[in-house]
């Protein structure tokens, strides 16, 4: 199975900028199919799509119910008209788009109910959601349910909210998203409401070799929802083939749990899978105790803008900077590529025009700056540096975070696995990476504490605190890191003791 040339994603530039913001994915047919084909069950005759894009669902639609020999009537809404061109430049028909209105599905949704709704939502992180937006769904959310979601679900978590609101009585809703709507902070709010008013038939999951969408930062899910009594126990299926007509197979004959190439199928009950993570196997947990007894953590420094403030010392000496106005950091988790930094490490980065020193102003006065430090700060003025959304924030603008040197970092994002690191070269990191300050900081306790958490044993619980990313990435929030359980055989092992 090939992917069409409309179906390849920008890498970078301004085109990928443009991804993220828009949110689109094309889903591949292998996908859409067997989405549709969950829908078209109980005799539904009709499927709504609040997302059409370019159409994906409709052109499995129309293979789906020619394959059945039934007749499906087609509608949807779409706030872009240059993709729903896009969809009739790819085969959709006048008649195929007479049901999609031109509408914002979020803020003006049909008045109407469906019997089947699938869709690829918009994936908009909650950074590209404007202020205003994410009031208004936080209150048609707190007007549903009583309750307000947190300010980080992103714009997919609200067009699944709004699509099952409009489901018929044991109408059936398919759709496929990030694996945060149900490993996000906002997961455990968002599932008490769905828990208790739908009945959740299934989840299908990907291996990172069988995604949907190769080269994008997601983790995505398929979720399989009716509007019916809720249930405790639903199918759980990872699927570890790209392409597999299985899925298509397993899901149209009554996700029945039989033995199908390429998927692995099991029953789990809702309040495991949640616990767990529905984009994971569930894990027998081991007895331990968590990290928060040992340590507290924090987030790195957000800069605001790194190119700015985040320098080489060959940058620092063009600007005729002193030193003294600078504290070395790390920036990126790939700069790292040991378990230990050490100040010769930073010093080879900078050889090679990486930056590691980290310009830290406080409250000082403009005037009571050096020359070239004022000149630097004029620049950083005229190139809008200074009224950037974060930095504008601070007073005065150019006013850096502080960190105390952590004496343990955690990479908690990025192509390599999460770990933790040995802070030896007293640098202080950036958003790449997490503080872990040790609630006893001593050598020999620092060096016990990061020996158990660098155990194997302590790593294969990260999954179980964290939210996982693309390609097997798990980004771990510091407050859900102190959470990390760390195992009592390897407490023992590595001598580690409570404060």
């Amino acid at each position: 199975m090939t992917i069409a040339p409309h179906q390849i994603l920008p890498r970078s530039g301004p085109e990928r900028e443009e991804l993220r913001k828009k949110g689109q994915f094309w889903t591949p047919e292998w996908v859409a199919d067997a989405m549709v084909s969950y829908v078209l069950q109980d005799d539904c005759d009709e499927i709504f799509d609040p997302a059409v894009g370019t159409g994906a669902f409709f052109h499995a639609a129309k293979r789906v119910s020619e394959k059945l020999n039934v007749r499906v009537h087609l509608s949807g809404s779409e706030i872009d008209l240059a993709a729903l061109e896009s969809g009739k430049k790819n085969g959709l028909s006048g008649s195929d788009l007479f049901g999609v209105e031109h509408r914002d599905f979020i803020r003006n949704p049909p008045r109407r109910s469906y019997s089947g709704i699938v869709a690829n939502p918009p994936y908009i992180r909650h950074h590209y959601v404007s202020r205003e937006t994410k009031d208004l769904l936080q209150k048609a959310f707190w007007k549903i349910s009583g309750i307000k979601l947190d300010g980080r679900a992103g714009l997919h978590v609200y067009f699944l909210i709004k699509s099952l609101r409009l489901l018929k009585p044991n109408g059936r809703l398919c759709f496929i998203v990030p694996a945060d709507v149900c490993e996000g902070v906002f997961a455990d709010t968002l599932w008490g409401w769905i828990g208790k008013n739908y009945a959740l038939d299934a989840v299908t999951t990907f291996a990172p070799e069988a995604t949907p969408f190769p080269g994008v930062d997601t983790n995505p899910i398929i979720l399989m929802l009716r509007n019916a009594p809720p249930q405790d126990k639903f199918k759980w299926c990872i699927c570890n083939e790209w392409g597999t007509r299985s899925l298509y197979s397993w899901i149209r004959n009554g996700l029945k749990k039989r033995s199908y190439k390429g998927l692995k199928i099991r029953e789990r009950t809702l309040i495991e899978g949640l616990s767990t993570g529905f984009s994971r196997p569930p894990t027998k947990k081991q007895k331990g105790i968590p990290l928060y007894k040992f340590a507290c953590t924090m987030r790195g420094i957000a800069t605001g803008e790194n190119r700015f403030f985040f320098l080489t010392s060959a940058e620092i000496k063009k600007e005729n900077i002193p030193l003294e106005y600078f504290v070395r950091a790390i920036g990126r988790t790939r700069d790292v590529g040991e378990d230990t930094l050490t100040l010769d490490h930073l010093d080879r980065l900078d050889e090679i025009q990486r930056p590691t020193y980290l310009l830290s102003l406080s409250d000082e006065s403009v005037g009571a700056l050096p020359t070239s430090v004022r000149s630097y700060l004029e620049k950083g003025v005229n190139l809008g540096i200074s009224s950037k959304s974060l930095i504008a924030k601070r007073h005065p603008w150019y006013r850096m975070e502080k960190r105390v040197v952590p004496p343990i970092l955690f990479s908690y994002l990025g192509r390599k696995n999460a770990r933790f690191i040995r802070n030896l070269a007293g640098a202080v990191p950036l958003t790449g990476f997490l503080c872990v300050y040790p609630r006893i900081n001593t050598p020999d306790f620092v060096d016990k504490l990061f020996l158990a958490l660098s155990d194997a044993r302590t790593i294969s619980n990260l999954h179980l605190v964290g939210k996982s990313y693309g390609g097997g990435s798990i980004k771990v929030e510091p407050r859900s890191l102190e959470k990390l359980q760390i195992p009592l055989s390897v407490i023992k092992d590595s001598r580690l003791h409570l404060p």
